[in-house]
């Protein structure tokens, strides 16, 4: 049975102002720019590579209101960027935190434990100080510390405004990054609830069990860690056993290794997102129409027609604070790893539990198709 609280039992040995950008190492970063500002209708921001002095790799900085999306390519064999896309394919490396301090932060965690990616850096130009600093988490996934307050420049030094042709595309609408859900192995969830208490201060304020989150085929256990101020939400998922292979076991085959399994990205208005990110071409996972059938008896009363969430696919779960409704993407990538959550919010701050079943059993079609089931 899930375990709720919205208590705070946590520490905060530092503060963290909210998610900074999420950085992804993709084979091809001119391409998969094209993808994320057609499909997504992210914006053309900032741009480092051999033009700005940088002759190792190629970064492209995407935004929509406060979502910043990183991609880098590296340019030779060299950089560290060439061995992770070799194991893990397309995906995301970097989560980083914005931080008022970089080195209180990264010094604080290593203090307690955490394995430093790299201590405070700072980078001048006539825009000012930006700094950054970087640990460890699960995998091979690092979180950066970024230290802003100096910097008053686009981006960062060694960046430029990012210019690139207009395309034609529907506005979605996306907000924020709402949560990051991170796949380990099994027996390692608890770990990394540790890691994340321990280090970071966040607390456990969710739990599922394998009896919350299952099919008649398989099933997986997840913890959601928080920070104080609720900008930071983890689920932390591992595999639990079952008659066949989880989607969490197909993830760790293909990702060869935990590492972030979705993204989810906050809406005020799902109807219209979804509406937008289908006509883009975003493929989702199919919610069959018998969903529907007993939706208001389960939710109880909603703000929105149920005619245009079933045309649309979108699920609604609630809770004793409110509702919200979500929809999941397919894997956005040739291996079956990363996906998107597209999520609003009605007062719930919870996962939508009521909707495991579903999602998991459009997954597992999925999977059945791809012959890892």
């Amino acid at each position: 049975m899930a375990i709720i609280t919205t208590e705070w039992t946590g520490k905060e040995y530092f503060p963290i102002t909210e998610l900074d950008h999420l950085e992804f190492y993709v084979g091809n970063a001119k391409q998969a720019v094209h993808y994320y500002r057609s499909v997504f209708g992210m914006e053309a921001y900032a741009y480092a590579g051999p033009e700005t002095g940088q002759m190792d790799r190629v970064s492209y900085v995407l935004k929509q209101n406060k979502i910043f999306f990183v991609f880098t390519t590296p340019l030779s064999s060299d950089h560290p960027a060439s061995d992770w896309l070799k194991k893990h394919g397309d995906g995301v490396r970097d989560v980083a935190f914005k931080v008022e301090c970089d080195q209180t932060a990264h010094d604080s965690c290593v203090s307690r434990g955490a394995e430093s990616v790299h201590a405070s850096k700072s980078w001048k130009d006539d825009n000012g100080v930006y700094r950054k600093s970087a640990i460890k988490t699960y995998g091979d996934t690092i979180h950066s510390f970024v230290e802003t307050k100096d910097y008053h420049g686009l981006w960062a030094p060694g960046y430029k405004a990012l210019e690139m042709p207009k395309l034609n595309y529907e506005d979605t609408g996306l907000l924020l990054i709402d949560h990051i859900v991170g796949n380990v192995e099994e027996g390692k969830m608890n770990e990394w609830r540790d890691f994340y208490e321990n280090i970071f201060g966040f607390t456990n304020f969710v739990v599922f069990d394998e009896n919350d989150i299952s099919t008649k085929f398989s099933s997986l256990k997840s913890r959601v860690m928080r920070s104080k101020n609720w900008k930071i939400k983890f689920p932390i998922n591992e595999p639990a056993s079952g008659i066949k292979k989880s989607q969490i076991e197909e993830y760790l085959d293909f990702n060869e290794g935990p590492g972030v399994q979705h993204v989810a990205l906050l809406t005020e208005d799902i109807v219209k997102t979804i509406t937008a990110l289908r006509n883009n071409g975003l493929d989702f996972l199919y919610v069959p129409d018998t969903y529907y059938d007993e939706l208001s008896g389960r939710v109880g009363d909603i703000d929105e027609a149920i005619a245009p969430l079933q045309e649309l696919g979108i699920l609604v779960d609630r809770d004793e604070e409110g509702y919200l409704l979500q929809l999941f993407s397919k894997p956005v990538e040739d291996r079956p790893t990363l996906f998107f959550e597209i999520i609003q919010r009605k007062g719930s701050r919870g996962f939508g539990q009521g909707n495991f079943q579903a999602l998991f059993e459009s997954i597992e079609v999925e999977q059945e198709k791809r012959g890892n089931l």
